[in-house]
């Protein structure tokens, strides 16, 4: 018995996002009194022996270059077997892109109880000796659009969790974790990667420990200099809300809310956003919500942990001003 983490890679370098899904899977397992191992698929550059610093003790390698591009039916079959290989009774992976489209599938393979998003370990305080991810396995998680929680228990023999990304903090030991090989059946992949198109910037938005977004109140796509001086100043990235994306002011990339991206950074700085509640539902698990608006009734300071009210091309630059202060920044 052990828990299994889907280690997920880009380019053949591993995601901030599986830091936190090997950490929460070793503290899983040590709450278990079992062992953690990762699993992951492809060509890598990154060392994965310095992944035992999360606390895992082996690494299984599936080194087929068939397997350097997600394909989510493909990858499923692989996990499938390294499930069976390890004899593993809890896969993590994080929710993010690659594990909202294998997980599921994985879950009716498997015929495997799935919560998705979980933000907390499981409480198995009722669990049984004889059967400790039985009965007593109950895994946290938001609902409705991150407005209440749900306390999910989970009883089927293998269970698997897929972790809200920045909703676990990632740990840095000093350990080693064996990098070991996996022989499993790899089929053709029925997708096939013609070109990639990457989105360019300093920190992509899905992993943003801090992001700094604006809306409507900018006025115009020429005004943008000031929030990405911002977010340059703070190692940041930069989001917009949905009329900004439709009115194709910035990228729909960077649209976050209830019909873009769901993001939880540490800190979430909002300029010139009213803060409806589709925005806040894919903002509402940020840590701290910094608002900056001039209408002192804007729906958004009710959510804010700190608000300025004031006109955001007077308090922008003034803040920008103060940031290369604080940094020596001439």
């Amino acid at each position: 018995m052990s828990v299994l983490i889907f280690v997920d890679q880009a380019d053949g370098h591993i995601k901030k996002s599986s830091l936190e899904a090997l950490t929460y899977g070793a503290e899983l397992a040590a709450q278990l009194g079992t062992s953690a191992e990762g699993i992951v698929l492809g060509e890598v550059k990154d060392d994965l022996s310095a992944l035992g610093k999360q606390g895992v003790k082996k690494i299984h390698h599936v080194n087929n270059s068939a397997l350097n591009h997600l394909d989510a039916q493909v990858y499923t079959k692989v996990i499938a077997e390294a499930v069976a290989a390890t004899g593993a009774k809890v896969v993590v992976f994080s929710h993010n892109l690659s594990g909202k489209a294998i997980a599921p599938r994985l879950s009716v393979k498997l015929k495997a109880a799935m919560v998705a998003g979980a933000v907390g370990l499981p409480n198995t305080s009722n669990a049984r000796p004889d059967d400790p991810v039985g009965r007593g396995f109950v895994v946290k998680k938001n609902v409705f659009s991150g407005k209440a929680f749900a306390n999910l228990s989970l009883n089927t023999d293998i269970k698997i969790i897929s972790l809200n990304p920045n909703s676990f903090h990632i740990t840095n030991g000093d350990g080693v974790a064996e990098v070991a090989p996996l022989s499993v059946t790899v089929d053709a992949p029925k997708v096939i990667v013609t070109a990639v198109n990457k989105v360019t910037g300093e920190v992509p938005l899905s992993e943003a420990e801090l992001v700094v977004s604006a809306g409507r109140g900018l006025k115009g796509p020429e005004n943008w200099g000031m929030i990405e001086e911002m977010a340059h100043l703070l190692h940041a990235a930069t989001a917009c809300s949905r009329a900004v994306a439709d009115a194709g002011w910035r990228p729909h990339h960077e649209h976050v809310g209830q019909t873009g991206l769901a993001i939880a950074p540490n800190l979430y700085i909002a300029i010139g956003i009213s803060g409806a509640i589709q925005h806040l539902a894919g903002v509402n698990r940020s840590k701290v919500i910094v608002v900056i608006n001039k209408d002192p009734e804007a729906p958004f300071f009710k959510a804010a942990d700190y608000g300025i009210v004031g006109d955001a091309f007077e308090v922008v630059p003034k803040m920008n001003a103060a940031i290369k202060k604080l940094k020596g920044i001439a």
